[in-house]
């Protein structure tokens, strides 16, 4: 008697297909760019039908967004990394030194730049989308930062009256200012630059 077949596994057929959608965007955003990338493009670069990439996502920039969010979790274990964690070796200048290297290694890495400028460009003239970016992609990272001084705070590194929202501003939005209009090379250099700057002030000292 013939063996009957077992059915097919639906959610590992899911599996392969969505990643096989995160590979088309990310591809495809750095071959021909943001605005010729089309949903109709990453579902054929892909081998999934529109309605499968509409079903879980309602736009392209959906899709790049989250193909971006795990392309970068996957980037973190490549290289033994912990996603979300931030560094707390008790040497706080260090400590951000290390992590905005890091920032400037993802910026200059070919696979990070084309969908992170195009992430941030759509979120710029599209508010909702904006909104969604800060909220899925940047708070996270934020937050860390602001965790990160509050423990510096706690161990009397900080002025306990400094806002670190605000505080961590003065590193990374030069950072993301230089590189999103090109003002400038990024560089560890320039990155240990802001910390230090930020860190120690730049008024002369009273003599």
């Amino acid at each position: 008697m013939e063996a009957q077949k077992s059915a097919p596994n639906a959610t590992r057929r899911s599996e392969r297909s969505r990643r096989a959608i995160y590979d088309a965007a990310l591809a495809l955003v750095a071959e021909v760019g943001y605005p010729r990338t089309t949903v109709e493009g990453i579902a054929a670069r892909a081998g999934v039908g529109k309605q499968t990439i509409y079903r879980w996502w309602s736009s392209k920039a959906d899709v790049l967004m989250e193909a971006f969010l795990d392309l970068a979790e996957q980037a973190s274990r490549d290289l033994g990394q912990e996603p979300h964690v931030f560094p707390d070796t008790g040497d706080l200048a260090a400590d951000l030194k290390g992590v905005l290297r890091a920032t400037v290694d993802e910026l200059k890495d070919p696979r990070f730049e084309a969908p992170s400028r195009a992430l941030a460009a759509e979120g710029v003239v599209d508010e909702q989308f904006g909104r969604e970016l800060v909220a899925k992609l940047l708070q996270p990272s934020l937050d860390l930062y602001i965790e990160r001084l509050r423990a510096a705070q706690a161990a009397g590194g900080v002025r306990p009256e400094v806002d670190p929202r605000i505080a961590l501003e003065l590193f990374v939005s030069p950072l993301a200012q230089r590189w999103l209009q090109r003002t400038g090379p990024i560089s560890y250099e320039y990155t240990d630059t802001l910390v230090d700057y930020a860190l120690h002030g730049i008024a002369a000292r009273a003599r």
